[in-house]
């Protein structure tokens, strides 16, 4: 704003030297000079508030200036500008008081681009943005993986996945639309017009595990909500109770999450018809998800514990909430909320919590610090967990030979 204001005075001065010069009286040209400045004055304050966003955000950005003058004037060291503005920036983001969200220096964010894209997600592939064409270039290609198999190469262009264009979507976004096509066949549509169909229908077998306990419970442990564990885990249950299982337990622990459809697909398996969650975003209402009239009406036990992360999270939230379930461990995180990461100009970038869960009662699981269960139970021995597999019948029908804690506890608690 200085260096405006010393150009207009500039072109001020050769104007009143032409006025005076063809003899106009010096009051009418005093009283021009103060119209002029007060109109430059004026528009150029009104055009600066709006340009930061209005009139708060322009009194912070002044602050923020203030701030950077007095430094730059008074602190006895020599100032790193580059340092303090990144340092500045980060702590903007701290604020949020979201432990999700970050900033990242033009340096963190290439790290961050790099190690992200070498996350292969299983597909065994890794992609970059590729801004010229719009779509998503493959850097490596993990040897023996499904898109290795398939003859997907390096240097090729993603630009649509079964036919949905890639135009717009962030890297991110990408990989999760990826995500949700494991454990089945899928069409990669590159720039060169080529197509292929990669085969990942085997990827994710491990995603859940399962066994029927000496006391007749059902338990099933679901490692993960990537694709094709929510009716991996709807499968294992049908099949315990085909061999007699009089209840359920539900392993939630140390499950990081992955996909709301998996986990919606489980929930509508156990629960009557109603809502299971929605989501929202800073407009308000992205997706709302329900099911319908047939359910699962057993005794059910939902493990979880402090490795217990977003749609897992969800999940045993859901069915605490329906009271479907009698929820034990370890309280949750609250890490229900999903990120974006957002490039900024300067190379630097945000990652962002943008949208968040929320339970059928409109509940924001991060808000509230988590999911506490109704029974507060910790194991001693962490690497004990899920350990019961081979265990005999006690006296009162739990399993007695086992170190998780948390998991007798539920036997006994269903028996």
């Amino acid at each position: 704003m200085k260096v405006i204001f010393l150009r207009l005075l500039a072109k001020l001065y050769l104007s009143v030297k032409k006025l005076l010069k063809t003899g106009v009286p010096l009051i009418f040209v005093l009283i021009l000079c103060v119209v002029v400045w007060a109109v430059t004055y004026f528009t150029t304050h009104s055009a600066m508030i709006r340009k930061v966003g209005g009139s708060s955000e322009y009194d912070e950005a002044m602050r923020y200036i203030e701030i950077k003058n007095v430094i730059d004037e008074r602190y006895i060291d020599p100032v790193n500008r580059a340092s303090m503005a990144d340092s500045a920036a980060a702590a903007m983001v701290a604020g949020l008081g979201d432990p999700w969200s970050y900033f990242m220096t033009a340096d963190e964010y290439r790290s961050y681009q790099l190690s992200s894209a070498n996350d292969y997600a299983d597909i065994g592939m890794s992609i970059v943005k590729d801004e010229a064409s719009g779509g998503f270039q493959i850097i490596s290609v993990y040897p023996d993986s499904p898109a290795a198999k398939a003859g997907v190469m390096t240097g090729m262009v993603i630009t649509a996945v079964d036919g949905e264009s890639l135009n717009g979507y962030t890297t991110d976004a990408v990989r999760t639309l990826i995500r949700s096509k494991l454990n089945t066949k899928f069409v990669l549509d590159f720039s060169n017009s080529s197509r292929i169909e990669v085969d990942c229908s085997t990827v994710n077998a491990e995603s859940v595990t399962f066994r029927l306990e000496k006391t007749g419970a059902a338990y099933i442990q679901i490692h993960n909500f990537e694709a094709g564990s929510g009716q991996a885990a709807v499968d294992a249950i049908e099949y315990l109770l085909g061999q007699g299982a009089v209840s359920l337990v539900i392993d939630l622990r140390n499950n990081p999450g992955g996909l709301a459809s998996e986990t919606a697909i489980l929930l509508d398996y156990l629960l009557p018809a109603g809502r299971l969650f929605s989501v929202v975003d800073k407009q308000g209402p992205v997706s709302v998800t329900e099911s319908d009239s047939m359910n699962l009406q057993m005794p059910t036990c939902v493990l979880i514990n402090s490795g217990t992360f977003r749609e897992a999270e969800l999940c045993a939230a859901v069915l605490k909430e329906w009271g479907w379930a009698t929820l034990m461990g370890e309280p949750t995180s609250g890490n229900t909320r999903t990120q974006e990461t957002i490039p900024l100009s300067d190379g630097s970038a945000i990652r962002l919590s943008t949208m968040s869960y929320l339970t059928p009662s409109g509940v924001d699981l991060c808000a509230e610090g988590g999911v506490v269960p109704d029974f507060i139970v910790y194991n001693s021995d962490e690497s004990a967990t899920g350990t019961t597999e081979g265990t005999t019948g006690g006296e009162d029908g739990t399993a007695s030979i086992s170190n998780d804690e948390q998991l007798m506890a539920a036997l006994r608690l269903l028996s």
